[in-house]
Formats: C-alpha cells, sequence, structure tokens
C-alpha cells in the first residue's frame, strides 16, 4: 500500500490495494491454518489504518442524537404497539378454534 503517495482518503485509489493486502492475509492465514479474520489479520490491518489514515476525516459531520420529542416518539411508539398486537394475535386465534 505504500505505492499510492496521496489520497489515502480517496476509497475510489485505495479499495484495490486495501483488497490485494486483504486477500494476502486471508492466503496466509490459510497457508498457517488460521481462520481468517484472526488476531493476527487484524493486528496488521489495524497497524495499517493507524499509519495511513490516521489524518483522513469523515466526509459527512458525525450523527448526532435526534431531538427528545422524536427520540420518545421512537421509544413509546413500539411500546403502544406491542400489546396491541399481542391482543390482535390472541383475538384471532381465538376466532380460528372457535371455527374448528
Amino acid at each position: 500500500m505504500d505505492s499510492i503517495e496521496k489520497d489515502w482518503c480517496d476509497w475510489a485509489l485505495i479499495s484495490r490495494p486495501y483488497s490485494i493486502l486483504r486477500d494476502c492475509l486471508e492466503r496466509n492465514a490459510e497457508e498457517f491454518g488460521l481462520g481468517f479474520p484472526n488476531p493476527w489479520a487484524e493486528q496488521i490491518i489495524f497497524e495499517t489504518h493507524q499509519i495511513h489514515f490516521a489524518n483522513c476525516s469523515l466526509g459527512q459531520p458525525p450523527f448526532s442524537d435526534p431531538p427528545e420529542d422524536v427520540l420518545l416518539a421512537m421509544i413509546i411508539a413500539p411500546i403502544c404497539l406491542i400489546p396491541f398486537l399481542v391482543t390482535l394475535v390472541v383475538w384471532r386465534s381465538k376466532d380460528s378454534e372457535a371455527q374448528t
């Protein structure tokens, strides 16, 4: 991966060397009778990331928590929906037992 001088953060340029590194690690793991991923391969990938990708920033800002009212709605909606669905299943199962 040292053949690329710049643009470490451009995935279009990095994807092929990165895939070659991964394939090499998989083949070596297979030759040594190790599964993949394994601690040795993970350490190499981790060190590669620390060396080459340490200065890459995200193209988009990191996600943040939603506003509190949206969060409460997302929590309360399933909680209210579950008893309704349980009631519906029980009612339908009793209805089908009555028909047989």
